[in-house]
């Protein structure tokens, strides 16, 4: 039933197109027609489509597809899309596959089927709606996919709060949320929040509505999540219309609709619309608000959304009735109650009762008028019932509890986690000391050994050739001894970098320049991909030579377990618990040793990168065209013709023992097709070398980078060390070199 529906809108949209359509071969949908598509979106499906017909997996394929439908909010294009997915994975689970992929492609029919139900609330047959949305939420429940199913729950609680079930709307936005945050989903418990908020604004509680808004909105906007911030924005506007704040109203609506006309998402851009007319009817600018009124009645036909389309009819027949245009009044609102009753949402059914009771009273209809009025108390007596408060209240106290266990419980955690570092810290003091005692030992018996051969040496020797030809052969045995444990230390500092095939894996466009000063190094990069983040530093150490190199092994060391034992995803958290376990390895000497190092952090997904530093900055070069305003401005950036090199700064300190500690920031940046990032220590900038045997300095290696930029990264490569080679000629390096190369394609 679910796909006949489907079916019958694209068969409907196709006979009322007679454009031409876009050639499904490459596009892989029928009747899409290209002119009728924003810009923006024409780009998502062109750089998407790219990706699609580049690769060689089926599980590439439907995330490029599936990218178009996640990002694309045009209701003509991305259902299609949708569908596709849809049939392609039932195809492809016919077939024998690995468990891996199996999985990935269940998860994209889950996802696909999720999105039929939103198509299907979208044009208003919520039936199909809340069928497709649980069994989508079974199948991620079979595949164990919390994330998933707390996004499902959070569905089925909304279509329950639309239809005036505020009890089992209640039920599904808290097991959502208590599922969000057991994950950490940041913008997963945004739109909790915020739907709770929704909850406790329609029992006309707007303090603790506005709570609930306000931490949504914190984290939406730190997450660039544009689409979440015009949901907010608009939900506050309504509560300030509803306080009859018709400024702070008009001006949250109006920045609502702008953010969403940006991104081409019309049913929100017809609900702005709609709202900013409740603005003007409350100030008695009648035909103001006709006039916004019938333009979101205008984006709701065209994109056949039942429910919205009951509402603009209602508002358009009060408007109507209040200028005394009766027969229009009462074909609209006639209207919005019928559709309304179809859909079976009691707040429609209401306000439209409501209406026509006034209109058939104004008739001298009295019978009508009496049972309008009639069903008008009905359906208000059912949106405001005692059940329904006692339900809020009840979730409320329920609420408190479950945050107050969570607090308990993190703290009884945290005492846990406590004993068990200290036993940690046990274990490691023990190793210490027995590695420590085993060393003194080693080093008697190298003393005793020298002493035993001066002996001899004294008794034997008894000419000065024998003596400086017996000096000769300990001085090579002890050099023998002293290159050997260097080379050893080599291949142990070479164990704790990663691969280059693992970093090419993830990060395909890259390089990676690594030129220590001596046989073992300061510097180090370190990459881990977990949970699809692609994790890549830059760092420099304390010293260089083997007491750097002992200092890379304890910072690398902290960084692996800030990720992997602790669990830790956000870059500056990530620093933050490195510094924390690099002054707890030093602290052991019983000194304050401010042993440490600089580092640039980055964690790539999708199309950004979030990055966080102590002392060493970001570069990116971008085309001038895609800077902002503010880059442009701004002292550090280079400009040169169609390239510009922007800087983003790091926090100024080290990963160490530090006098003014504070926590570190994180910067999340969009990304461009053809961004190049570099990342690096301060061994190449600060190489003494030229004509006149000064440092390099870092303008002049900002506009070597910016002259590399149509070379490919291994040519970039090989330039940079060409360049640092010439640049210090004869003249000895005198630090470790690290830089890393990234380019976004």
């Amino acid at each position: 039933m679910r796909l006949f529906v489907l079916s019958i809108f694209f068969f409907v949209t196709w006979t009322l197109n007679a454009q031409q359509y876009a050639d499904p071969s490459y596009y892989l949908v029928d009747s899409l027609i290209l002119e009728d598509i924003s810009d923006s979106n024409l780009d998502l499906l062109e750089l998407s489509l790219k990706k699609y017909h580049k690769s060689n997996s089926d599980t590439a394929k439907i995330k490029s597809i599936e990218n178009i439908v996640e990002n694309c909010w045009d209701g003509n294009v991305w259902p299609k899309y949708n569908l596709w997915i849809y049939n392609f994975c039932r195809e492809k689970l016919k077939q024998k596959l690995t468990r891996e992929i199996k999985k990935e492609v269940k998860t994209s029919l889950a996802s696909a089927i999720n999105n039929i139900g939103f198509h299907c609330g979208e044009i208003g047959d919520i039936s199909c709606q809340m069928t497709n949305y649980f069994t989508a939420l079974q199948m991620l429940i079979d595949l164990e996919d919390k994330k998933g199913v707390a996004t499902g729950l959070n569905n089925i609680g909304y279509i329950y709060f639309s239809s005036g079930n505020i009890e089992k709307a209640l039920e599904f936005y808290d097991r959502s949320l208590k599922l969000r945050k057991e994950l950490d989903d940041k913008s997963g418990v945004a739109e909790s929040y915020n739907n709770i908020a929704n909850v406790y604004d329609n029992q006309n509680e707007p303090e603790k509505a506005l709570e609930f808004y306000n931490q949504a909105m914190s984290i939406y906007e730190i997450n660039g999540d544009s689409y979440g911030v015009a949901s907010i924005l608009n939900n506050v506007g309504y509560i300030y219309l509803l306080s009859n704040d018709s400024k702070n109203a008009l001006l949250n609506f109006t920045k609502s609709l702008s953010i969403r006309e940006k991104l081409g998402y019309k049913i929100g851009v017809s609900q702005s619309l709609n709202n900013i007319g409740y603005v003007y009817q409350n100030k008695g600018e009648l035909d103001s608000a006709l006039y916004y009124f019938q333009k979101s009645l205008e984006i709701k036909e065209e994109v056949s959304h039942k429910q919205g389309i009951a509402v603009s009819l209602n508002n358009i027949g009060a408007i109507e009735l209040q200028k005394g245009q009766i027969k229009q009044a009462q074909l609209h609102s006639e209207r919005s109650l019928i559709l309304a009753k179809e859909l079976g949402y009691p707040e429609d059914i209401y306000k439209a009762a409501k209406n026509l009771s006034n209109i058939y009273e104004q008739q001298n209809k009295g019978i009508e008028a009496l049972n309008m009025y009639k069903l008008y108390i009905e359906m208000r007596d059912s949106l405001n019932n005692e059940a329904t408060q006692k339900a809020t209240l009840q979730q409320q106290a329920k609420y408190e509890y479950e945050k107050q266990k969570v607090l308990d419980d993190a703290q009884n955690e945290k005492l846990l986690a406590i004993e068990k570092e200290e036993k940690e810290k046990q274990k490691i003091v023990s190793y210490a000391i027995g590695f420590g005692l085993f060393l003194v030992v080693v080093f008697l018996i190298f003393i005793f050994n020298r002493l035993q051969i001066t002996k001899k040496q004294k008794k034997v020797i008894e000419t000065q050739k024998e003596e400086v030809e017996s000096q000769k052969e300990i001085i090579e045995e002890t050099h023998k001894e002293i290159t050997d444990s260097i080379n050893y230390a080599k291949r142990l500092q070479d164990a704790i970098l990663p691969s280059i095939d693992t970093v090419n894996q993830y990060l395909p466009h890259n390089f990676i320049l690594f030129q220590p000063k001596d046989v073992v190094s300061g510097d180090f990069y370190w990459f881990e991909h977990i949970n699809n983040i692609s994790y890549i530093a830059v760092a420099d150490c304390t010293g260089h030579g083997v007491p750097g190199a002992m200092v890379s092994v304890v910072c690398s060391n902290a960084l692996n377990r800030s990720v992997k034992e602790f669990g830790i995803a956000e870059p500056s958290k990530i620093l933050d618990k490195t510094r924390e376990l690099v002054i707890e390895t030093f602290a052991k000497s019983g000194t304050d040793v401010k042993d440490g190092m600089d580092i640039a952090l980055c964690a790539f997904s999708e199309n950004k990168v979030v990055y966080s530093g102590a002392n060493n900055p970001l570069w990116i070069i971008r085309k001038t065209s895609q800077l902002t305003e503010l880059q442009k401005t701004q002292k550090s950036t280079i400009i040169e013709d169609e390239k510009a090199l922007i800087e983003f700064k790091p926090n100024k300190q080290p990963i160490g023992l530090y006098a003014n500690m504070t926590p570190f920031k994180s910067q999340s940046i969009e990304l461009f097709e053809g961004d190049c990032l570099y990342f690096f220590t301060d061994g190449y900038a600060d190489q003494f070398g030229g004509d006149k045997g000064k440092k390099m300095k870092y303008k002049p290696f900002k506009n070597l980078l910016l002259s590399l930029q149509n070379l490919p990264m291994t040519a970039q490569k090989q330039e940079l060390r060409n360049s640092f080679l010439t640049w210090k000629g004869e003249i000895e390096q005198i630090d470790d070199v690290c830089i890393i190369g990234v380019k976004i394609s």
